[in-house]
């Protein structure tokens, strides 16, 4: 289990029983959790709470979510979960060009919220947990190293950030092009075929030679499955 040490999630939505919902969970899994209805509060809050994690929805009175994302991100490191009842590709889209780091659609079941939760910690906040273990894996983002069944793996520093993705959002499936901006950056230049390239070197390296720890989804991208 992940020691958590004080990690804040602010939560921003206008639905009281949601906020009680998320509040009780969180609550018992050991966060500490301001709850605000209304936006123009969300960022008053935040200002005295400084959160890890905000979690906000986008139809809010006094300001909506999108303004309420961008100006938590102009007050520093702050991970953003958009949550809404809208399933709209323009929504997600607009959510995440302001800089929201998630987009989750309601309905939704608390088991997902929490592991998209501890993802954003684990990539944006290793510091806040000690060695993290998932499934046969274990990250020790200070070291930057990661075992695989206790064995310390050879890692270079990208195929460290290509295990890491894969590792922390195991049951999704990723995209090349969703690797190639997460692991490589916007700005890469190069051919999607150089993903190919290291998938294979760490499968080499997990001695994963019938691919059943790296899955391949033809056409789709690549998976890890942890039970």
């Amino acid at each position: 289990m992940e020691q958590l040490k004080g990690i804040k999630v602010l939560l921003i939505d206008d639905e009281p029983t949601i906020l009680q919902f998320l509040s009780l969970g969180l609550t018992n899994e050991g966060f500490d959790i301001k709850a605000t209805q209304d936006g123009i509060e969300g960022i008053n809050v935040a200002k005295e709470f400084k959160p890890h994690i905000a979690i906000v929805d986008v139809m809010l009175p006094g300001m909506d979510g999108f303004e309420v994302c961008r100006l938590l991100k102009k007050m520093g490191d702050i991970a953003v979960i958009m949550l809404t009842a809208k399933d709209q590709v323009d929504d997600r889209v607009k959510g995440l060009t302001i800089g929201a780091d998630d987009y989750m659609v309601k309905p939704f079941s608390f088991e997902e919220l929490l592991a998209r939760i501890q993802a954003r910690i684990r990539n944006q906040f290793p510091n806040l947990l000690d060695e993290v273990s998932i499934g046969p894996f274990k990250i020790d983002d200070r070291r930057k190293e990661i075992k695989y069944l206790n064995h310390i793996l050879d890692l270079s520093p990208t195929e460290y950030a290509l295990l890491k993705f894969l590792v922390i959002n195991h049951g999704l499936v990723l995209s090349k092009s969703t690797i190639l901006d997460r692991v490589w950056g916007y700005d890469f230049g190069g051919e999607e075929n150089i993903v190919e390239v290291y998938i294979r070197s760490l499968r080499e390296k997990l001695q994963d030679h019938s691919r059943t720890v790296i899955r391949t989804l033809r056409g789709v991208g690549y998976r890890i499955d942890i039970s």
